[in-house]
């Protein structure tokens, strides 16, 4: 009993210790300090194994490399458009879209986001039409196969996909398969086994250095990219899994967003590719023409736009509030997670203060509950700004879409969190054109229709317990 004010005392000046450390030497943002803080002060010897999970920087060295050549070329390519830009000469196909040259030139100039003008979109909102696709490009591919995924399970999907690669791989076609290590933690080794017995490459990203033990559980590579022969790209939300095919119980229908591209920006996603295949895998891919063998197909223009840790700006989320501030009618949202930072919720109530009709579609159901709380405390505010908010009650809402006056929008795979902001690494479409942008209008009005709208009068008659929870799960939102 002597030895127990002793450890007591031990275990303040540790907290104190390791206070002073976020505050002075981490140097996060106010909230998610003060959220660290809480959790040190509650939990204090809990609090420390926590923070130690989730809660370190990533380190600063550069973590995604290419060859110099490349890289310089790309550079290149960037300061040409931008320079065109600023001096009034860039040539728009379509002169609807030159208003939004400013977005275009916030991607180019933080994130060496190409902009292309002659793309083809095919729009998929269902998981069997999208995997139905992919699968029948995997099967016409004769140079190679880029696959990133976040999760992939070796379920009945999984296994049509793997027999697919494995087939294409025996046939002496590239293939390489790269998925995060803890979004796909309960992928089955025979998965990666009959890739690599067929001449397949498969890695993992952010491996654990101790087995089963992974203390990069926050910075975890959220994005997924199909690239096909370098000329045919997917990008969106769909992992690979029988639940995204809607046969989960349990979640219903998968409602979710995702995209086919053809046309110049697939040379964008392949980039974004092979930067995050160097950083996994020992192999490096270095330059070939054959990687960048996509042709000009159709008129949409198109930003492949890359955020996360490593980078010194929220680039997606710089993105999302730039197309929120250009709005004069509307914007619509989807997203599974609404956990917005004051930056963006300023944003969307200035919009919505001003006239503009701010509609916001989450999901009936949580996948992640304080992350379902946080977003229905979140909603309270907006709703007194005037924003519209639907509840999606067909399934489970995982899309990430933004449409703007039915002239720009953005698919991708980045929440509206801070997540999604900050910690993950996440990449988005950004796409500018009219009929791409009426097609996911057309899309959103079709879920209103199986949405139910939450209006300030239901809202304000939560229970007490749900109140609590949202309290609870709004204080801890910086850290979810």
């Amino acid at each position: 009993m002597i030895l127990v004010p002793y450890f007591l005392g031990f275990i303040i000046i540790f907290n104190i210790a390791l206070a002073l450390a976020i505050i002075f030497l981490e140097r996060k943002d106010a909230t998610s300090t003060w959220a660290w803080l809480m959790v040190l002060l509650f939990v204090p010897i809990a609090g420390f194994f926590l923070y130690l999970v989730f809660g370190r920087k990533l380190s600063n060295r550069r973590i995604f490399t290419w060859d110099t050549k490349s890289r310089l070329g790309v550079k290149k390519s960037v300061q040409a458009q931008m320079r065109a830009l600023e001096e009034n000469r860039f040539e728009f196909k379509h002169s609807e879209i030159a208003a939004y040259k400013d977005l275009y030139f916030l991607h180019l100039r933080n994130n060496d986001a190409i902009f292309t003008q002659d793309n083809k979109v095919e729009i998929y909102t269902d998981g069997k039409e999208k995997f139905t696709a992919l699968i029948h490009d995997l099967e016409k591919a004769t140079d190679h196969i880029h696959l990133l995924y976040y999760i992939i399970r070796y379920d009945q999907l999984g296994q049509q996909i793997c027999d697919v690669l494995v087939k294409k791989a025996n046939e002496g076609i590239e293939v390489r398969v790269l998925y995060d290590d803890m979004g796909s933690r309960t992928l089955k080794r025979k998965f990666i086994k009959r890739l690599r017995h067929a001449g397949a490459q498969v890695e993992a990203f952010f491996p654990p250095k101790i087995p089963k033990i992974n203390f990069k559980i926050n910075h975890r590579n959220h994005r997924k990219l199909a690239i096909i022969d370098g000329r045919i790209g997917y990008i969106g939300g769909f992992n690979i899994g029988d639940e995204y095919l809607g046969k989960n119980k349990k979640m219903g229908y998968w409602r979710d967003t995702h995209i086919r591209v053809n046309g110049d920006a697939v040379k964008n996603m392949q980039t974004r590719f092979i930067l995050d295949w160097n950083q996994a895998s020992r192999n490096d891919i270095l330059y070939e023409d054959r990687y960048y063998a996509a042709v000009p197909t159709g008129d949409v223009g198109i930003q492949i736009v890359s955020s996360g840790p490593d980078s010194d700006w929220e680039q997606i989320k710089n993105g999302y509030i730039k197309m929120i501030m250009s709005a004069k009618h509307y914007v619509y949202i989807q997203t599974p997670y609404f956990i917005p930072d004051e930056s963006l919720r300023d944003a969307l109530r200035i919009a919505a203060l001003s006239g503009v009709n701010i509609k916001i579609m989450i999901p009936n159901k949580p996948d992640h509950p304080f992350v379902y709380w946080a977003t229905l405390s979140y909603i309270g505010d907006l709703l007194q700004a005037g924003a519209e908010v639907y509840i999606y009650q067909n399934g489970f809402l995982h899309s990430k879409t933004i449409i703007v006056d039915g002239k720009i929008a953005s698919v991708g795979t980045a929440n509206i969190d801070v997540r999604s902001f900050r910690l993950n690494f996440e990449v988005n479409a950004f796409l500018y054109d009219s009929l791409v942008a009426e097609k996911l209008v057309k899309a959103f009005m079709k879920d209103i229709s199986l949405s139910t709208q939450m209006t300030k009068k239901l809202y304000e008659k939560r229970s007490v317990g749900i109140r609590f929870k949202e309290s609870i799960s709004r204080l801890l939102s910086p850290i979810l």
